[in-house]
């Protein structure tokens, strides 16, 4: 008895057995991201063919009446740019209105001097104190809102402070909106892009956002995927009014987002991609985009700790899985984690092409997510401990107690 328990080859056979059931698992999760990845290229609305939309062929005239809101907290380094390209615009009929959010940076007298010989068309305000309740940027949004008001506009245009629209910006998204016969039309625009923590971090923060949100899915009335980007949105003044104005939102931290959902409730959006308007504004440092994805990923989740969990862990089998895979003594492991990880570096390779990005960014995917991933534990963080939504002097995502 005792030597058939230990013969050589049923010792041998026996571990093998244990060697083959501890891999199982191995196996099984490369299997999984072959299938993330194939569903991800194949199934999600394309996203990752990401490339700036040709404006519709039949531009509009110029019957369209606009007034664009720009709320401004302390943006003295930015509004000079940006004001100024909103008064070039091809599209006559626009107005502007900046709503100075009690800033002390000289905000207003900035762009007042940068919109001279403007006319009278800028109007900038002086914003209130924000009540309970609202996030500042929203309360600042509901203010140039109410002094657009008497001018009674077609659309409105929802724009940050940092951005620089190109000449042609709002005659090709009056045109995008006036053809398709959206109710709201928005613009991812490009981001800045120069600094060595910018050129790493930001183009897969804008893949990301795309595989969120699918411009595809966005715009088809079919599906319940809707989002744009706060940066640049036009919206029918009307359909706003449909849906009880910018305080059905006030409280939101990814207000775009919010506004879009309840727009396509009753009505059809759209999100696109530019080149050519930008954001000004710079992230010089890996810290700076941590604070920004920290300001706001949890509210993304939900505020669910559930969500939380799931979203970790489906970015480890995502992006993580495939480079340790290649670490498995499984032969399958292995060309599962390469096959994986080759199909990431794909799916990344246009939106790095667009931010002139070197093609061999595409393979630190894994790492960059590591990033995301921890700032937007990060952000939950912060929330819990009631200082979540942080943004110029302000905490907006205060968490409830109980």
């Amino acid at each position: 008895m005792a030597e058939r328990d230990f013969h050589p080859r049923r010792r041998v056979s026996q571990y093998g057995a244990a060697f083959e059931g501890r891999d199982l698992p191995t196996t099984i999760i490369g299997a999984a991201t072959v299938a993330i990845w194939a569903y991800l290229l194949l199934f999600r609305g394309g996203f990752w063919r990401i490339r700036r939309d040709d404006p519709p062929a039949s531009p509009v005239g110029p019957s369209r009446s606009v007034v664009a809101v720009v709320p401004a907290r302390d943006e003295a380094e930015v509004i000079g740019r940006s004001i100024p390209s909103l008064l070039e615009q091809s599209h006559p009929r626009l107005h502007i209105v900046l709503v100075d959010d009690q800033s002390d940076d000289g905000t207003a007298e900035i762009a007042r001097a940068a919109a001279s010989g403007a006319g009278e068309r800028l109007t900038i305000c002086r914003g209130a104190p924000v009540p309970h309740g609202w996030t500042g940027k929203l309360w600042a949004i509901e203010q140039g809102i109410a002094a657009a008001q008497p001018l009674q506009p077609d659309y409105l245009l929802l724009t940050d402070a940092d951005i620089v629209h190109a000449p042609d910006n709002l005659a090709e998204l009056i045109a995008r909106a006036e053809s398709g016969g959206y109710d709201l039309v928005s613009l991812m625009v490009k981001l800045n892009c120069r600094s060595p923590s910018e050129r790493l971090l930001i183009p897969a923060f804008v893949f990301f956002f795309f595989k969120l949100y699918p411009p595809r899915w966005v715009a088809d009335p079919a599906r319940r995927t809707s989002a744009a980007a706060g940066g640049c949105i036009l919206i029918r003044r009307a359909s706003l009014e449909r849906i009880g104005g910018i305080a059905r939102i006030r409280g939101e931290i990814i207000d775009d987002c919010a506004l879009a959902g309840l727009i396509k409730q009753q009505g059809k959006i759209w999100l696109g991609l530019s080149t050519e308007t930008q954001s000004i504004r710079e992230y010089a440092s890996a810290r700076a985009i941590w604070q920004m994805v920290a300001r706001c990923a949890f509210a993304q989740l939900g505020y669910s700790s559930l969500m939380l969990g799931l979203t970790v862990l489906m970015l480890s089998l995502t992006y993580l899985a495939p480079p340790l895979l290649l670490l498995s003594g499984r032969p399958l492991a292995r060309l599962c984690g390469a096959a994986s990880w080759t199909a990431m570096s794909i799916a990344f390779v246009p939106i790095l092409r667009i931010y002139q990005g070197k093609g061999r960014l595409a393979f630190l995917l894994p790492a960059i997510t590591t990033f995301y991933g921890a700032a937007t534990i990060a952000s939950a963080v912060l929330f819990w401990r009631g200082r979540g939504g942080y943004w110029k002097g302000r905490f907006q995502a205060i968490a409830k107690a109980g």
